[in-house]
């Protein structure tokens, strides 16, 4: 039976990727970004004739460089002339809410070719200033349209206490993650291990994996001069790895455009369904650190736009900047520990390469390649921004969806309906160990430790840990999660003296 496909029905119909791993002078990153915008044109078939079309180009936030709208240098490059320039703010949830927004544009008709594009050159960058060059690349002219929510991640009183950097905040939910799955340090260890290695050898056998060779549970989980300890439980290695030059690009259409431009209907994807929210925006209110309600809610959203069962998806891209990210997204899914359905089609962020807000759109552009060589089955990409703050899924196929699109589901609600958890800004008194992290020194010593507790109250606190290194070591060794002490706090600052 011939299935009669709407016209206005988006789909994505090209998508290229570039990994720079010979580059010794700083490359621009729009260069790299017209490379990806070229392979991704080739690759639909249309080449130049299709990216004359683009009248949408829209950039995912760049880290390296700042710039005011480097969607109009990638279009200098290329020669073109688009209507539609889009930025966004930071966040690893920018590609998959750009494919989202770009898609409802198209079935609307107020797009009709879009280029959606990202890049990171920041392995270039670090060795160009370490050499002494100086940098003095153009910002972009003209004013964008921004897209995305663009608040701060964190808060005063967070980095108050030494929560600033992603590499302080994840260890918070991986170490909550354990105690939530009743496993022993040495459990969880051999876990990480397991997942990690796993997402190395996919990474290893990708074309365009920075990392491209295998890598042991045991080469990952065992610090070493290569691999020292960052926070604990992570070793480098379980790290994001962000000093990578890494481009990749998708072109989005109609079914109607596709066939105007002369398209392949083998080249095209669809984009079934999609969901995006944000969690309690601040980590120190969420009201439990081994869960992600927006996960949840986007997970379940995106599946019944679909129309579809998680047990009906044949493969995942979990959005992997740590392991707890795939851990807590493949448990909201009800994914099992021995679920054979690959959880990365790029090996993820340490060891496919972690290029700042732009790694989801590898993960888009690799599920394309993925579900093309298996007509028939689908794929599911998740991306994250901050700190498992804002979140984007889509459900991808080469089959025609069963409804036409209508835009990503709005499931904020849902998430909104978790109550947060009360944060004491000066807590005194008793209380609880809900999870922690030990912050490392380059040399390999334990520096600094920072807990999430609640008080008897049943109130939130944050409060340093004593800078004793015997306790520091102790607590890596021997669990913190349910140890009970006493917190006091002065200047804005909570310290916690366990019993």
């Amino acid at each position: 039976m011939t299935v009669t496909i709407d016209d206005r029905t988006p789909i994505l119909v090209g998508a290229g990727q570039v990994t720079a791993t010979q580059v010794d002078t700083a490359v621009q990153p729009p260069d790299l970004m017209a490379t990806a915008a070229r392979l991704a044109a080739d690759d639909a078939g249309g080449g130049r004739h299709l990216l004359l079309a683009v009248d949408t180009l829209a950039t995912a936030n760049i880290l390296c460089w700042p710039y005011v709208n480097p969607a109009r240098l990638t279009a200098e490059r290329l020669g073109l002339h688009p209507a539609h320039e889009i930025y966004t703010a930071i966040g690893g949830n920018s590609p998959q809410m750009l494919v989202d927004t770009l898609a409802t544009r198209i079935a609307a008709g107020d797009a009709r070719v879009a280029l959606v594009t990202g890049v990171e050159a920041i392995r270039t960058v670090r060795r160009a200033v370490a050499a002494g060059h100086r940098i003095e690349w153009p910002k972009g002219h003209g004013t964008p349209e921004v897209l995305g929510d663009g608040r701060d991640g964190g808060s005063d009183h967070e980095r108050r206490h030494g929560l600033a950097m992603p590499v302080e905040i994840y260890p918070l939910f991986e170490n909550a993650y354990r105690a939530a799955r009743g496993w022993t340090i040495d459990e969880h260890r051999t876990r990480l291990g397991r997942l990690c290695s796993g997402l190395a050898a996919t990474a290893a056998a990708h074309p365009q994996g920075w990392t491209r060779e295998p890598l042991t549970a045991e080469a990952i989980t065992t610090p070493s001069a290569d691999n020292r300890m960052v926070a604990f439980p992570y070793p480098k290695r379980m790290t994001a790895n962000i000093d990578v030059d890494q481009a990749a690009a998708v072109l989005l259409t109609s079914v109607g455009g596709a066939r105007a431009l002369g398209i392949a209907e083998s080249r095209w994807v669809y984009l079934h369904g999609a969901a995006e929210a944000h969690d309690q925006w601040l980590v120190s209110e969420r009201a439990d650190l081994a869960r992600s309600p927006a996960i949840a809610a986007c997970t379940r959203g995106a599946l019944a736009m679909a129309g579809v069962e998680a047990a009906r998806i044949d493969a995942f891209d979990l959005y992997s900047c740590f392991p707890c990210a795939v851990e807590i997204a493949a448990r909201e899914l009800g994914i099992a520990d021995d679920d054979p359905r690959p959880v990365s089609v790029t090996g993820g962020l340490p060891y496919f390469g972690g290029p700042g807000n732009n790694y989801s759109l590898h993960g888009i552009a690799t599920m394309m390649d993925w579900l093309r060589a298996r007509p028939g089955t689908f794929g599911m990409v998740t991306a994250l921004g901050w700190y498992l703050t804002k979140h984007a899924v889509g459900v991808y196929g080469t089959e025609p969806p069963r409804r036409g699109w209508s835009g990503a589901d709005d499931v904020q609600a849902e998430v909104d309906r978790v109550p947060p958890a009360r944060l004491a800004m000066e807590p005194r008194g008793a209380g609880t160990v809900e999870t922690y992290t030990i912050v490392y020194g380059r040399d390999g010593a334990p520096e600094r430790g920072t807990v999430l507790g609640r008080l008897d109250d049943g109130q939130r606190f944050v409060a340093r840990l004593p800078d004793d290194p015997t306790l520091l070591a102790a607590l890596t060794r021997s669990e913190g999660i349910g140890l009970g002490g006493r917190v006091v706090s002065a200047d804005g600052l909570g310290r916690f003296e366990p019993r």
